[in-house]
């Protein structure tokens, strides 16, 4: 799975918990539950967003040869 593949899904991830949360139907505890798995995906999509600007600033633009 790519990247942009996990992104996508810790995305979608993100998205169905903020729905369940707008729902009201979670326990107090469940609710407080989800809150800290949020945290922990929001965690994780910083990290791949974070290794997808490094591969995208090490990787020469177009038509831009490193010196000798």
């Amino acid at each position: 799975m790519s990247s942009i593949e996990r992104l996508d899904d810790l995305i979608a991830r993100l998205e169905r918990a903020g729905e369940q949360l707008r729902s009201g139907e979670l326990s107090a505890d469940a609710a407080a539950t989800m809150v800290e798995d949020c945290a922990a995906l929001a965690t994780q999509a910083a990290a791949e967003l974070e290794q997808l600007t490094r591969a995208e600033v090490s990787a020469p633009a177009p038509g831009q040869d490193s010196l000798l």
